[in-house]
């Protein structure tokens, strides 16, 4: 976990079930993100705990080009989130690291593809 986290946030769909564990686990706020806010309800992008003004960690199950992470990151700037990782499950090392790099977001991942290939061989 990066030092400074203050909210998890967890990406809909994949990314919902780790940040909850996560979150039971470091005692952390946790946010879920949508794709895009509903037009009925609460009519929030993210609801739970509030982004504005906080350091925010993404969160996935699988990154594969990074272009989710790279727009819910956008998304979450422009609540007022500061977002500078985001952390996967699994990356599929598919380009998606340098994807986010771009975006200045650093990728930390629990695993990679290629570790998933050198434990079946």
């Amino acid at each position: 976990m990066p030092s400074g986290t203050e909210v998890l946030a967890g990406l809909e769909m994949g990314g919902i079930p780790v940040v909850t564990a996560l979150g039971r686990h470091t005692g952390l706020p946790c946010a879920f993100v949508r794709k895009q806010a509903k037009p009925y309800g609460t009519c929030r992008l993210a609801e739970g705990a509030d982004v504005e003004g906080r350091r925010v960690l993404v969160v996935e199950d699988v990154v594969t080009s990074g272009g989710q992470i790279v727009l819910s990151t956008a998304d979450l700037r422009g609540l007022g989130a500061q977002v500078f990782e985001a952390l996967c499950v699994i990356d599929r090392e598919q380009g998606g690291a340098d994807a986010l790099a771009a975006e200045g977001i650093g990728l930390l991942s629990l695993l990679t593809a290629g570790d998933l290939r050198a434990a079946a061989a």
